[in-house]
């Protein structure tokens, strides 16, 4: 079994950090190193595509796969007797909700930050057709297509006809970027994951989501999580990529959330 890539930096209580897309942990840098301060930051690269795997093959993913994986790193870096916080965002999110439902023995507290759980709505499959077009769109016309069809289903709005010079992308283009792996690798398997909400209830449990992201799907599935779970819902500055935003402010607001202060 090959071992789970991470970084650890900082001193305190573990905080596990499960970034969004396909793991790729670049940019969280400026978020995640003011808690450097008061936590031991472990930051989870799923497919190591910061560690050197970027390029290389990469199967379709699954949830169980990342959030064992996240267990392993916690097995590994976790002193005995003491329980983590994590945070996830996005995939990362539904990762974290995973994790927690699986292993709630040794976590302090979670932070879901819009999680697509779609499969909580009234209208999944309406959002479950939604992003299955935005996968056939990346593979009918590439990222620039596929991430303004994204973009309008995230804010429900209408999508605008596809660029006429999209063109299918080729397999090393797919490997190339973290969010061509995203689209092609991730998408669709995580939004299509259904969340054990009953293992969830009165967990150690916090859904998050932007500020900017209201009236979006998003927030929706965050906020609708906490109701059907009785979690704490929080907004956080920017939209759903807040902690790239607007990271010290971000950041601030996670501490908060996770130690319990945070709710709404």
């Amino acid at each position: 079994m090959t071992r789970p890539h991470y970084g650890v930096r900082g001193d305190g209580p573990v905080l596990l950090v499960v970034p969004g897309g396909a793991g790729h942990p670049g940019g969280l840098d400026a978020m995640t190193e003011p808690l450097t301060a008061h936590f031991t930051v472990v930051t989870y690269d799923p497919l190591g595509l910061a560690h050197g795997r970027l390029g290389l093959p990469v199967e379709e993913q699954r949830v169980e796969k990342w959030s064992e994986g996240a267990w392993r790193v916690l097995q590994e870096v976790l002193p005995d007797g003491e329980s983590a916080y994590v945070f996830g965002a996005s995939s990362g999110g539904i990762t974290a909700l995973d994790l927690l439902a699986r292993h709630p023995e040794r976590l302090r507290h979670v932070v879901a930050h819009e999680p697509p759980v779609v499969d909580v709505l009234p209208d999944a499959a309406r959002q479950h057709a939604m992003f299955a077009d935005v996968c056939d769109t990346y593979r009918r016309a590439g990222l620039q297509a596929a991430g303004a069809r994204m973009a309008a289903g995230l804010e429900e709005k209408e999508p605008s006809p596809l660029p006429t010079e999209g063109q299918p992308p080729s397999e090393e283009e797919t490997l190339a970027t973290p969010m061509a792996v995203f689209l092609s690798r991730v998408l669709q398997p995580f939004s299509s994951h259904k969340p054990d909400l009953s293992a969830l209830k009165a967990a150690p449990l916090t859904l998050a989501a932007g500020v900017d992201s209201r009236g979006g799907l998003l927030h929706r599935t965050a906020s609708v999580t906490a109701e059907l779970t009785g979690s704490r819902f929080a907004e956080f500055p920017g939209g759903h990529v807040g902690a790239l935003e607007h990271p010290r402010e971000f950041g601030a607001r996670l501490m908060k959330a996770l130690r319990g202060l945070g709710g709404q």
